[in-house]
């Protein structure tokens, strides 16, 4: 199996995803919440790229919830902070979902055969499901403000290193996929106090979030592997969502 790990949402380019599986990676925090969403009992995730895309859903059982600029956008029934998505807020809702970087990964790689959603919350659970898929995959790093965001990096290289465990000596990465893992192998510092250090994680704090770091940085709390189904709503991966 190959492995490429994408730096940020503007270095996709759509046909070097082709046929692959994508794992979009957005832990500070759209990945991580749309996780929260579905194993909360969510029916389902719309990811949207625009405000007004997503104010078209507003309708009963309908849970509208995105921020710009990190803060909630006025109107919605939620932010992007993860615990906003648990418990009977969400349960058996339709969630549309816009944010400014990892709602739109899911669209720039749209030509891949399968997209899932990776977070630390489900790390385990999304390299289970990329070794069942058994494909090329491309790993894309949504990154903050347009650029490289160190958490998602962490966590790609996290990723690796349980697929790692799996395949030995037979998974090829590319340049970027081997710093990533190697950081990740030799990572000692506790997580929570890394992200809160690094740029993203400074951010948020200084927007007030500084509890979803926490939230976010929770390693294998679900089971649930978000995948965009073919009608382009995310739900819990199956094992037979996958294009041939």
């Amino acid at each position: 199996m190959r492995i490429d790990v994408i730096g940020s949402v503007n270095e996709i380019i759509a046909e070097e995803a082709a046929n692959k599986c994508v794992v979009v990676i957005d832990v500070l925090r759209a990945t991580s919440t749309i996780v929260t969403a579905l194993a909360n009992g969510a029916d389902g995730v719309v990811p949207v790229e625009t405000v007004p895309q997503a104010k078209q859903w507003k309708q009963p059982g309908i849970w509208l919830g995105g921020e710009r600029y990190g803060k909630k956008i006025a109107g919605f029934d939620a932010g992007n902070s993860p615990e906003e998505y648990t418990g009977p807020a969400v349960r058996g809702k339709k969630v549309v979902l816009t944010t400014s970087n990892g709602t739109r990964a899911f669209f720039k790689a749209h030509r891949a055969s399968c997209i899932l959603a990776g977070s630390f919350l489900n790390l385990s659970a999304c390299a289970e499901a990329v070794k069942s898929i058994g494909r090329d995959t491309m790993i894309i790093c949504a990154g903050g403000q347009d650029r490289f965001a160190l958490e998602d990096g962490l966590c790609a290289g996290c990723l690796i290193e349980r697929l790692h465990n799996m395949h030995g000596t037979h998974l090829q990465l590319n340049d970027f996929g081997k710093m990533l893992h190697y950081a990740a192998r030799h990572t000692t510092t506790d997580l929570v106090k890394l992200i809160r250090e690094c740029t993203g994680g400074q951010r948020l704090r200084q927007l007030g979030f500084d509890k979803d770091i926490a939230c976010c940085a929770r390693v294998d709390l679900y089971s649930v592997v978000p995948v965009l189904d073919h009608d382009h709503i995310i739900r819990p991966f199956s094992g037979t969502k996958v294009a041939s």
